[in-house]
């Protein structure tokens, strides 16, 4: 009965190939290419972010911004080797959960299980918002106006009219105020988010097929969008000799740049959604490592380019509140047929998004109902559709419901948090994978020993950020939770170099946890409370059912 009990590698590949166990009886269509894979990393991670929060690492950082995409690139790159080599040993659904199964045992399988679950809802919840924002802005310019109570979540205006209040500000033509009552209830409510959320649910529910057509075409509609924007922006910023505006180019250093580590890394996000369609690809252990390595290129390539037009084209400190940077850009500079084109776009975009992490949530579910942590109806795959429906529906309503009311500000933090910790353990769980020979066709991180470059590497970022560690002690004395996530991470990181120079750890999986480690410190130390909270739910369910409904429980590790 042991919470640590593991799954058995050996055991998942057979059952695998047999069509059982993991694989369950009733397959999943298997139809999803090298092609489709990138294609759906691209969906996943080219969204809400480039349309929406690069406004917000813009104006923190400046034109310099484009080294916080590729410090949180180099991040993912890391990762994605991990997660590539787990997908090259472990063609099975279930992404970081399967894995860290087979690596740390069922506790930590079912906080990743449960860290996943908020990093798809929650990621789900941000870009549907975003996708109503940018509707209305499309049906404004159309002249269609909804009310403003259909148009927006109840806690969004209620904390504006809060704000308000707070600063004696007039609040007579405030939306709280002025929207229709039910039962002495301000009847406030986001409905072209919860309408996409419930069409994108129905598409995920009827096949995978239909869903890898809908996201390619969105795809190449949104990277000949972009395309345009990078020639065109690059052109006038060079014509119209705008260049002025990348100067300085890191207007308050590198601090600047990562204050805005949680709206870059939110753009990153679902790139790890590949992996949960390992069922549904002709050829997983070939194609998923592939589809992640490519995708992932792509767009930092994009977001890079894009982040360097639009602070070309207008000063970056036009960026504050700006939740439609790109439409925004181009309206300034009087060019609001583009701005229209864009903002279409970013609908388009939005939508892939959604598609994937549709995709991706309930075959987490899925994967865990078959191990008998959740219910078996979590698991139950349609006959018909070949999808596991119950999961896809129950995700749905999940979502759909929460959008109707929430603010997607307060969501975005632990959106990453819970994507970076699942990184963490996919990165950690490489290192207790058993060595296996070279197989051609078959992906492996190749070793490089960290032994001494680990601690060399350590030793170089402390000498960089020594004035911080002064800092974050001196600082203790005052109940910094920041400078104290600071130096656990410190202290992390130093027991990590520790443990490579003993065992002799291959670079790449350690470089992945560290920096991930770092990234998950640079989020605000509140949204932490919120996630432990989570994390504390996840838990007690597990105790409660999973631990005695476990399909390993009574049987030797």
């Amino acid at each position: 009965m042991s919470i640590f009990r593991r799954k058995s590698l050996e055991k998942i590949i057979r059952d695998s190939e047999a069509g059982l166990g993991d694989a369950h009886d009733c397959k999943l269509n298997k139809v999803l290419g090298v092609r489709d894979l990138t294609f759906m990393g691209i969906a996943a991670v080219i969204g809400a972010g480039i349309f929406s929060t690069i406004g917000t690492a813009a104006y923190h950082g400046g034109p310099g911004v484009i080294f916080l995409f590729l410090i949180t690139a180099i991040t993912c790159g890391f990762t994605a080797l991990c997660y590539a080599e787990f997908a090259s040993r472990v063609p099975v659904a279930g992404s970081a959960y399967t894995y860290s199964y087979v690596s740390f045992g069922e506790v930590i399988a079912w906080v990743i299980g449960w860290a996943l679950i908020l990093e798809y809802a929650i990621g789900n919840v941000v870009v549907a918002i975003s996708w109503s924002a940018y509707f209305n802005n499309i049906l404004r310019n159309m002249g269609i106006h909804l009310p403003g109570w259909l148009a927006t979540g109840y806690q969004s205006a209620k904390i504006t009219y809060d704000a308000a209040l707070a600063a004696n500000k007039p609040t007579a033509n405030l939306l709280f105020l002025n929207a229709p009552e039910f039962g002495g209830i301000k009847f406030i409510i986001n409905l072209p988010a919860f309408i996409i959320v419930a069409l994108i649910t129905a598409l995920a529910y009827i096949g995978i097929n239909e869903s890898r057509k809908s996201a390619n075409f969105m795809v190449t509609l949104k990277l000949v969008v972009l395309l345009f924007i990078a020639v065109l922006g690059f052109w006038l910023i060079f014509s119209t000799g705008t260049t002025g505006n990348w100067k300085p180019f890191l207007p308050e250093g590198m601090g600047g740049v990562m204050q805005s580590v949680s709206s870059v890394f939110f753009a990153y996000i679902g790139f790890d959604a590949i992996s949960t369609t390992a069922e549904e690809c002709t050829n997983p252990q070939k194609d998923l490592p592939k589809g992640m390595m490519y995708s992932l290129l792509i767009c930092t390539v994009i977001y890079v380019i894009t982040a360097l037009v639009i602070t070309g084209l207008v000063n970056y400190k036009e960026f504050e509140f700006v939740a439609d940077p790109l439409a925004y850009v181009f309206d300034k500079i009087n060019m609001h047929k583009v701005g229209f084109v864009i903002s279409i776009s970013a609908v388009v975009a939005s939508t892939s998004v959604l598609l994937v992490f549709q995709i991706g949530q309930p075959r987490i579910w899925m994967s865990m109902s078959r191990d008998g942590l959740l219910p078996p109806a979590f698991g139950k795959i349609s006959p018909r559709f070949k999808t596991p429906g119950f999961s896809t529906i129950i995700s749905g309503l999940f979502v759909g419901l929460t959008v109707l009311v929430v603010d997607d500000k307060l969501m975005t933090d632990l959106t990453s948090i819970g994507t970076l910790f699942a990184f963490v353990l996919v990165c950690g769980g490489v290192l207790y994978l058993p060595k296996l020979v070279s197989v051609p066709g078959k992906f492996s991180i190749p070793y490089l020993n960290g032994k001494y470059l680990i601690p060399i590497l350590l030793a170089g970022f402390m000498l960089l950020v020594r004035h911080r560690i002064q800092d974050a002690f001196s600082n203790l004395s005052g109940e910094s939770y920041q400078e104290i996530l600071f130096i656990l991470f410190l202290l992390s990181a130093v027991i990590i170099s520790i443990l490579t120079f003993i065992r002799n750890y291959s670079i790449i999986p350690v470089l992945g946890v560290l920096f991930c480690l770092y990234l998950m410190i640079e989020i605000p130390a509140k949204s932490w409370m919120v996630f432990f909270g989570w994390m504390g739910l996840g838990l007690s369910i597990y105790l409660l059912y999973g631990r005695r409904k476990s399909k390993l429980a009574g049987r030797p590790s």
